[in-house]
């Protein structure tokens, strides 16, 4: 499919689906539009009032246009109140129309859709995004495709003539989206800690990105008791991935993104019971996901800041080797940890991945974990929780979610809450009581950083839909990837 601006006037476009645009209660033809209804012996007005089609948010009406038509089929799609435009608006409501145009059978699909700001830029490629995220498809384990229709081949955004570089950008954003989403939705048998770290691989050979990958053995040289004593259970081995992007010239800011990477979660001796999802547990690296994603994503835009790529990967099993509950473990920076639940493996494996990266100097560190189902309750399924003591950090990660239509919040980091994670006989538990769940996981990670300002985003919610959802398709959401390109490229300001 290529996405591409023109400048045709929307009276001469030809193709299958021309999508059209109206604010909520702003239906009335005006202008080009009227003229365009002209051209079509009134038919749009006739279907507005049919339909009684008020443009609420992403609500669709189509429309077949007379044989011989240069246009085959019109497409309105409402925009919601003007007032309330964002970027976002865009984006779901082009996914609406590319959605449309795919049932339909347009293999030409225009757009003539309003600026968000006056900015073209902006406005084309969100435009672009949210046609390619809501036709991503995933058929790798299909034996034979279900969708065997014609596919959109070409999508023309009127009005948006010379912005090539931003539907780009579209482009590579969307790439390392849709690598986030093949990850997590891939089963552990497939998505190894072997195969993501030739993952990791592969994008720093294909993007001249440094890298680095501990095996077992380096990361007992660093004392790294807490991520080897959730993967010493494993028949595979744990990897532990290290990315590195630099640009040229001095970089404008040094940064992190550190995904959990648990390619399966068993629970380990704390088992997890009948109804409990382990079915679902391969998206236990969702963390991992986003951060390779967002590698991929941010190694082709190239900004101009530093950026690593972190995650400690592995599976948490169960076997002669596993760790017990009531075991101690010692993180890489001396801390202690009684395991009072092997379930809550994700923060161990995090805490020496945060120790090993805030070693390196660096002006912020984000990690990305599903790692309660506290935040769940708490949030919901569509919305991360964001939690951080750093009001710097927090305010440029919600600019940059707000910029890309992904939903989060930012939770308490109440510090009388580490109480119920004090131990009897160690530094700490890796689990307190029920009660605030999600905060208390969160200040665990905070025992792990000492230098750097850090922010912790628990994506357990978001990192899955079961049902269609805006622009995301039931399954992998590919949650993260675009606010952490966005948090790159603006933490500066």
């Amino acid at each position: 499919m290529k996405i591409q601006p023109s400048d045709k006037p929307l009276l001469e476009w030809a193709g299958d689906s021309l999508a059209i645009g109206l604010f909520e209660d702003a239906v009335e033809l005006t202008g080009e539009l009227a003229t365009l209804d002209q051209k079509f012996s009134g038919i749009l007005k006739e279907l507005i009032a049919e339909e009684e089609f008020k443009g609420k948010a992403n609500s669709t009406i189509f429309t077949r246009v007379n044989a011989g038509s240069p246009v085959r089929k019109l497409i309105l799609v409402g925009l919601g109140k003007p007032e309330a435009l964002k970027p976002d608006t865009l984006r779901r409501a082009a996914a609406a129309v590319a959605r449309v145009g795919k049932k339909q059978k347009s293999k030409i699909l225009g757009f003539s859709f309003p600026l968000w700001n006056n900015d073209p830029a902006a406005s084309a490629q969100a435009i672009a995004e949210g046609v390619e995220l809501a036709l991503y498809q995933d058929i790798r384990f299909k034996s034979e495709p279900e969708d065997k229709g014609s596919q959109i081949e070409t999508v023309d955004l009127l009005g948006f003539g010379g912005q090539e570089a931003a539907i780009t950008r579209a482009n590579q954003i969307v790439s390392g989206v849709n690598l986030a989403r093949q990850l997590v939705a891939a089963p552990a048998n497939a998505v190894t800690p072997i195969t993501l770290a030739e993952t990791a691989q592969a994008i720093a050979n294909e993007h001249g990105l440094q890298i680095e990958i501990l095996e077992r053995e380096e990361c007992e040289k660093l004392g790294m008791g807490a991520f080897l004593g959730v993967a010493q259970a494993s028949d595979l081995p744990p990897k532990f991935i290290h990315l590195t992007y630099k640009p040229e010239g001095t970089p404008k800011k040094k940064l992190a993104i550190i995904g959990k990477g648990l390619t399966f979660d068993s629970g380990g001796l704390n088992i997890k019971g009948a109804g409990s999802g382990i079915e679902t547990m391969k998206i236990d690296m969702g963390g991992a996901a986003a951060t390779l994603g967002a590698a991929k994503a941010i190694a082709q835009l190239k900004p101009d800041s530093e950026v690593h790529f972190i995650s400690a990967v592995t599976e948490n099993m169960i076997s002669g080797h596993a760790m017990r509950p009531g075991d101690i473990l010692t993180a890489s920076n001396g801390k202690t940890i009684e395991v009072n639940n092997t379930d809550a493996e994700g923060r161990l494996t995090l805490a020496d991945a945060l120790v090993y990266t805030d070693k390196l100097e660096l002006d912020a560190i984000v990690d990305l974990a599903t790692l309660t189902g506290a935040n769940v309750i708490a949030l919901g399924e569509d919305i991360a929780g964001l939690y951080t003591p750093d009001d710097a950090v927090a305010s440029q990660i919600e600019k940059a979610a707000e910029t890309s239509g992904e939903k989060i919040w930012r939770m308490p980091m109440e510090e009388k809450y580490f109480e119920g994670l004090k131990s009897g006989i160690a530094d700490m538990k890796n689990t307190g009581p029920r009660p605030g769940g999600a905060i208390t996981a969160a200040l665990f990670l905070k025992q792990f950083v000492k230098e750097t300002p850090w922010a912790h985003i628990d994506i357990a919610g978001p990192v899955w839909t079961d049902k269609e959802n805006g622009y995301n398709g039931a399954g992998a959401t590919g949650y993260g990837v675009r606010t952490l390109v966005n948090w790159v490229e603006g933490s500066g300001e």
